[in-house]
């Protein structure tokens, strides 16, 4: 294992909840796998130009966008986690993305929304 490799690792689990990295270290080793932890996380994850919550905000805008219900609800299940984002501005958050990414990936991001409200609540009992 890396520095860059154990920074990444490190950060993963401050962007999306203490534990969730064991998925990630559990998975065959790949170059698509070190960029993202190492790179990805280790790097982008962890500068300060930009805050957590900012760069989370970039990631839900654009993975709506995508209408990938799935990967919002890891998104937004690390924000509940980290306190970045209250029930009021999911709401708002909705509204807004009616607007800019029309109703079918709205309702998307609503699911995701719905579904991380569970994970976090299960990731918290743990």
């Amino acid at each position: 294992m890396t520095d860059k490799w154990a920074k990444g690792i490190e950060m993963f689990d401050a962007v999306y909840g203490k534990g969730s990295s064991a998925m990630v270290e559990a998975a065959p080793r790949s170059p698509y796998l070190d960029e993202t932890v190492e790179h990805l996380f280790g790097d982008i994850w962890a500068s300060g130009e930009l805050s957590m919550r900012d760069k989370r905000l970039m990631v839900i805008g654009a993975t709506t966008m995508l209408g990938r219900a799935d990967l919002l609800e890891i998104q937004i299940a690390g924000a509940i986690l980290n306190g970045e984002l209250t029930d009021a501005q999911f709401e708002e958050m909705k509204l807004l993305m009616l607007f800019y990414a029309g109703a079918g990936n709205t309702t998307a991001l609503s699911r995701g929304i719905d579904m991380a409200r569970k994970r976090a609540a299960d990731m918290a009992a743990q």
